[in-house]
């Protein structure tokens, strides 16, 4: 085990990097997991992670991360250091760094798909991965704009999801939705018809916009079924991630039924 303890290392230098830029994590293709369930998920789809790191009081407290990296090479860093990287509010106590996974270029235009266009908070869209996978989605496309889908706060909020779909970022949204073979879905509160009366053939593709913002007009205009949530409350709106989760599991209660 090898403690460090000086921000000036080299190594830590490199974890700052990653946890920092995203050009560093296009630059050398790898990224930084939090936690032993996401570090569990990535090594199960996709093998050993490249290295693992500790902090000096996970530690010393014993339990489930000692009983993890049990017998593994692992680098140990000052509490004061992990802290410093910022990944997130709460640190677990370990962190890996891993390959991001190779994208496949051709997107499928016969399955169904999550389409976001510019989410730009981390947490949102972590969580819309991971609800889209959780409702059996296999492919997500991510409009230019939106938060980095590898970026460590977007894969602690996914929770393993990452592992489970196929992520196409910098997605051309538009040519994707002319092209495909299915339903294509929005929700929005002008000239929409109700979730629960809505009509549509599979396979289904939900769009779902930026906070605030909504879906860009250009993409509400070639969106072919326009949905509203039925809010009987005092509520004008939901967050995007709220909204998803009522839309996609409706669908899947309808492929169920």
């Amino acid at each position: 085990m090898k403690l460090i303890q000086s921000r000036e290392n080299p190594f830590f230098k490199s974890l700052k990097r990653l946890a920092e830029s995203g050009r560093e994590r296009r630059k050398t293709g790898q990224t930084l997991l939090d936690g032993v369930h996401l570090v569990e998920a990535y090594e199960a789809a996709f093998g050993s992670v490249d290295a693992l790191i500790t902090s000096e009081s996970a530690l010393k407290v014993g339990g489930e991360i000692t009983a993890f990296v049990a017998g593994r090479n692992t680098v140990t860093l000052a509490d004061s250091l992990m802290r410093d990287l910022g990944l997130v509010e709460s640190p677990s106590g370990l962190l890996a760094v891993a390959k991001v996974p190779g994208a496949i270029v051709t997107v499928n235009t016969e399955i169904d798909a999550i389409l976001l266009d510019k989410v730009q908070d981390p947490g949102n869209v972590g969580t819309l991965l991971r609800t889209a996978a959780a409702a059996g989605i296999k492919q997500a496309l991510l409009s230019p704009g939106c938060a980095a889908a590898w970026s460590p706060k977007v894969l602690r909020a996914g929770q393993g999801a990452h592992f489970a779909l196929t992520i196409h970022e910098e997605a051309d949204l538009a040519g994707f939705m002319a092209e495909y073979r299915g339903t294509t879905a929005v929700t929005t509160l002008d000239n929409a018809t109700s979730l629960y009366e809505a009509r549509w053939t599979n396979p289904l593709a939900w769009v779902f916009g930026a906070e605030g913002q909504g879906v860009s007009p250009e993409l509400l205009a070639s969106t072919q079924l326009r949905i509203r949530i039925p809010m009987p409350g005092a509520v004008e709106s939901l967050n995007v991630a709220a909204a998803a989760a009522i839309c996609l599991f409706e669908a899947v209660r309808r492929k169920l039924k």
